[in-house]
């Protein structure tokens, strides 16, 4: 008997060490312990010695001051310090002349040209359904009467496109090339990515004021950390074989560069450009607030006057533009390595010879036929039909619908049900409590630094001083987000379960993806008047199609033989869908969850045009007085709430390791 309690306590091990095994077995709850033990020491010391309400005032620092001091500063020497005169204005003076140079070659070809250009181009790079596309895109924009303002943006973007490509490109060279480098630039490039657009403005006006040359350098600066981020990615992930046979040939680092590392990294700079491409398409929209013009400015007009009819009319040729853009580059990343096909007579440089000899012909026999602008006869007007069917709907559904009630009903059900218990809930919880339930999160889903990072960006928000406001916009953003995940997560999984309903929503996936987010503020306003509920339902609108396009490739991408395997023990739909589909799927669907979180943020942020309040009408009120104080610590607040929700949402790759 006592032989058996030695060998029993022997197999068990001393008492400490279960417990031991069963947290190495659960890290979670280990990091969730160790956590607790912490704050059972920090916050009794905390709130002893700052209190245990909102943030303390002893640990704010008010910047208004010597941001003030910077905005007069600028204001005053804007017209005379040599700094402004002999660098920003060279600058500005060469940006003007660029996007004028572009605009007018744009006019010269005629709308004729422009159009086979497009379409010729879209040939020769992915075949004739996509240059179909492209030429039928450019002809709706013309009959829409926006040519003009089409060429506009399209000058701006080509310019903001190409300074964006070089700058991209130097930074991921920079990057690829050096750890250290890369290492400098990986926080640069995350800030820039979670910051909103909206927030890049305030700076670039009190520099170079309102006009084109701001826009486009506010356009370059949103659209370059793509370019850059897969430049850097795509260096760093030479095949080494290939890069050590290269080096025992004698190559120079020179020479393996050019023939080695940026001919296996093609893919990721084509992809690289695809998203510059359509970052810029959307900054030079949201640009039209500081004079970018085009077609940013027709639905920022729009906007004002809360006319859905001009508003769409301008934002179906922004998004035809970003359809063919896409489309067009996107091919072309497919088609590397890819064999080449068609007749032998039309490939390589005689293929791209016969396009600009059809091209120039189309544009010379256009021009000769007073083809420089699009007739003013031919433009089918859209915008009083669209304003019809709106005003019905706003005088039917707004108010006074039977049992559902109206739109507006719904608006303030959710804000008094929803973003009002939330915001009170945040802005009454202890700022110490906020904190560790921001760590809390960081560290389950990452590692210590992650969580330090996430808990710095929080405590950096009460530093500035804009504690309450920001936990009124992290309210709206985790409202919004909740929503999103709830529709994009269902839709997904009918998406993941019938190609047909995948392909029936492709096309609505597009449009939606594509819209600028001014475009989506405009409908909800007039459908649920102005307020942060109907900032909400834009951000809904606006993030939806990413969350769902991610959750579908990710159900989908599941390992068939573990599907199959689960079928075959008898496992339900259902049953496979929640015990494989999801939990396989897991890196998917955290990706979604953080690309959904970055989504919300950018548009209730803009939601400040239209009364959602909170950081994102500081950031409005200090870029419409010109207040660098106000939008600046704004916008800091903003990336620290954006950098925090971008941690607590993103496992770290170590992580994934593990899991995987």
């Amino acid at each position: 008997m006592a032989t058996a309690q030695a060998t029993t306590r022997t197999a068990s091990g001393p008492p400490g060490k279960g417990a031991l095994a069963a947290l190495r077995e659960r890290p979670a709850l280990a990091k969730i312990l160790a956590l607790l033990v912490v704050a059972a020491v920090a916050v009794p010391l905390a709130h002893a010695r700052w209190g245990g309400g909102v943030w303390p005032g002893a640990l704010t620092v008010d910047l208004s001051g010597p941001l003030g001091e910077v905005n007069d500063w600028i204001i005053g020497n804007r017209d005379s310090h040599p700094l402004f005169l002999y660098f920003f204005g060279h600058i500005s003076n060469a940006v003007v002349l660029s996007v004028r140079g572009v605009y007018l070659a744009l006019l010269a070809l005629g709308w004729a040209g422009v159009t086979a250009v497009a379409a010729l181009v879209a040939w020769r790079t992915a075949g004739w359904r996509l240059a179909l596309t492209a030429g039928l895109s450019f002809l709706l924009c013309g009959l829409l009467g926006m040519w003009v303002p089409t060429m506009q943006t399209l000058a701006l973007m080509v310019v903001a496109v190409l300074v964006s490509v070089v700058l991209g490109l130097l930074l991921g060279l920079a990057g690829g090339l050096s750890d250290r480098t890369f290492r400098v630039l990986r926080p640069v490039l995350d800030t820039m990515q979670v910051l909103p657009a909206f927030a890049y403005l305030l700076p670039v006006v009190l520099v170079f004021g309102i006009g084109v040359p701001g826009a486009v350098l506010a356009t370059v600066v949103y659209a370059a950390p793509p370019m850059a981020r897969l430049t850097a990615l795509g260096l760093r992930g030479a095949d080494p074989g290939v890069m050590e046979a290269v080096a025992s040939l004698g190559a120079t680092g020179r020479q393996r560069l050019l023939s080695a590392r940026l001919p296996l990294a093609r893919k990721e700079l084509l992809l690289g450009l695809n998203q510059t491409i359509m970052m810029a398409l959307s900054m030079a929209v949201i640009a039209s607030v500081i004079g970018a013009g085009g077609l940013g400015d027709r639905v920022y007009q729009a906007l004002s006057s809360v006319d859905v009819g001009a508003a769409l009319a301008a934002g179906i040729p922004i998004v035809l533009l970003a359809v063919v853009l896409d489309r067009t580059t996107e091919a072309a990343g497919r088609r590397i390595g890819a064999e080449p096909t068609g007749p032998a007579a039309l490939r390589g440089a005689r293929g791209w010879g016969l396009a600009a000899l059809i091209a120039a012909a189309v544009a010379v026999v256009g021009r000769f036929t007073g083809g420089r602008i699009w007739p003013e006869g031919t433009v089918v007007p859209i915008a009083e039909p669209v304003n019809t069917a709106k005003d019905w709907m706003v005088d039917h559904l707004y108010t006074g619908v039977p049992v559902i009630g109206g739109t507006a009903d719904w608006a303030a059900h959710f804000t008094n049900w929803v973003l009002n218990p939330l915001r009170d809930g945040l802005q009454g919880l202890p700022w110490w409590a906020v904190l560790l339930i921001v760590a809390a999160l960081a560290w389950t889903i990452g590692t210590w630094r992650t969580a330090a990072t996430a808990v710095l960006a929080m405590a950096a928000i009460g530093v500035l001083g804009v504690w309450d406001l920001s936990m009124d916009t992290l309210s709206q953003v985790l409202a919004a987000v909740a929503v999103t995940l709830v529709l994009g997560f269902g839709i997904a999984v009918g998406a993941a379960r019938s190609r047909r309903l995948e392909r029936l929503l492709r096309p609505v996936l597009d449009v939606f993806q594509t819209m600028p987010q001014f475009v989506y503020l405009i409908p909800v306003v007039a459908l649920f008047g102005v307020g942060r509920a109907p900032a909400a339902a834009a951000a809904v609108v606006y993030a939806l199609p990413a969350v769902v396009r991610i959750t579908t490739q990710g159900l989908r991408g599941v390992d068939p033989a573990a599907m199959e395997c689960a079928r075959s023990l008898g496992a339900t739909s259902g049953q496979r869908l929640r015990q494989v589909q999801i939990p396989l799927a897991r890196p998917a669907l955290l990706l979604a969850v953080n690309q959904g979180v970055v989504l919300v943020l950018a548009v209730v942020i803009i939601g400040g045009l239209v009364g959602s309040g909170a950081l994102g009408y500081e950031v409005v009120f200090g870029l419409a007085q010109g207040d660098l104080a106000t939008g600046l610590v704004a916008g800091a607040a903003i990336v620290c709430l954006g950098l925090m929700l971008d941690r607590v949402t993103q496992p770290t790759t170590r992580r994934q390791r593990k899991e995987s």
